[in-house]
């Protein structure tokens, strides 16, 4: 396994890391296997989150003794305020069944709102750095999905690591990557497969981790056989050959026309539709078994995909030219199929 510096954090991380969303259709027993697979491996980053409902509590349970101690383990929250993210991090705390949570990241931060309030003195990443001086946590990252988002939060010098979509389809936040690895900040790709979109696993890995700029890819993983295989595509040394860039290509061009970069510019939606996170919650609905997790977070929004009135002004500003009324009457299917 490679492993590698996370920016100015320091932590020295395997090349694949572990991403936690699956863990919801498991149980601790088998999150055991998962984790003992992880050390066999040379996996040794594994990240979470407050939203995915049990998977701390699994982890926790998983990780007890003497397994703690082999991972760097990340999670993240929702939370903006101070009061909230401190309450979150000590409930991170008692489910990890653990003393310090190595990265503690303020997650799928996207409007000037959340930026003003989350970096404020009664903010969540006051509560972080104050965690930090109490050694609960030892470093504060943060996530996001714009290409905006991203770029402002390099601005944070507070901010040690960002986690990003990119994969072979999504590479719009190559430029600033760059930008952050000059700056000492730690990448951590997520959405390696976009959205299970893409099948070839190995092909994937290999296409992220051959950009200098990436740290670090956190496919989620449910079995010992998609461990297997993702660490197993860490350890090929060398570039891309010109059959892989090929197979690439073939990829980005089956994708294309119908795959939602989750760049926002189709914001604002008419009607309050969070367009970006109907795809995203139907992804999770056909291709991780997950269906009851996204027919919570599908409820759980105020618009949702069948209230769209079919205006189109989202499709006049989506620079891809996705046919969004389209996919919108999709995922309005899709999760009235499910209920």
């Amino acid at each position: 396994m490679k492993y590698r510096v996370l920016g100015k954090t320091g932590l020295q991380v395997s090349a694949v890391g572990f991403g936690g969303i699956p863990i919801q259709r498991i149980d601790a027993a088998g999150t055991r296997v998962l984790m003992e697979k992880l050390v066999e491996t040379g996996v040794n980053f594994i990240d979470t989150a407050r939203a995915y409902t049990v998977s701390e509590r699994y982890l926790g349970e998983a990780l007890s003794g003497g397994l703690r101690e082999k991972f760097v383990l990340a999670t993240k929250s929702m939370s903006r305020t101070y009061a909230d993210m401190a309450r979150d991090i000590e409930q991170s705390l008692r489910d990890l069944k653990t003393d310090h949570i190595d990265l503690y990241q303020i997650h799928n931060i996207k409007t000037d709102a959340d930026f003003e309030l989350a970096f404020s003195e009664e903010g969540a990443g006051a509560a972080i750095r104050d965690a930090i001086k109490a050694g609960k946590v030892r470093h504060l990252g943060a996530t996001a999905h714009s290409v905006e988002s991203f770029e402002r939060l390099l601005t944070y010098p507070q901010v040690e690591t960002i986690m990003f979509p990119y994969n072979i389809v999504e590479s719009q936040g190559e430029e600033l990557m760059h930008r952050a690895a000059q700056q000492g900040v730690g990448i951590i790709a997520m959405k390696p497969l976009a959205g299970g979109n893409i099948t070839n696993g190995t092909l994937a890995m290999r296409y992220i981790l051959q950009n200098p700029d990436c740290t670090i890819a956190i496919p989620g993983m449910a079995t010992v056989e998609e461990i297997e295989q993702n660490a197993a595509a860490a350890e090929i040394h060398g570039p891309l050959t010109q059959e892989e860039m090929a197979e690439c290509e073939a990829i980005r061009a089956e994708l294309s026309g119908d795959f939602c970069r989750r760049c926002g510019y189709c914001a604002p939606c008419t009607v309050g539709i969070d367009i970006p996170s109907m795809f995203l919650f139907e992804n999770y609905l056909k291709h991780y078994d997950l269906s009851q997790w996204a027919r919570s977070r599908y409820a759980s929004q105020k618009a949702k995909a069948q209230d769209c009135i079919g205006c189109g002004k989202c499709e006049v500003r989506c620079p891809y030219e996705l046919p969004i009324r389209e996919k919108l009457k999709r995922v309005a299917a899709a999760f009235a199929e499910n209920e």
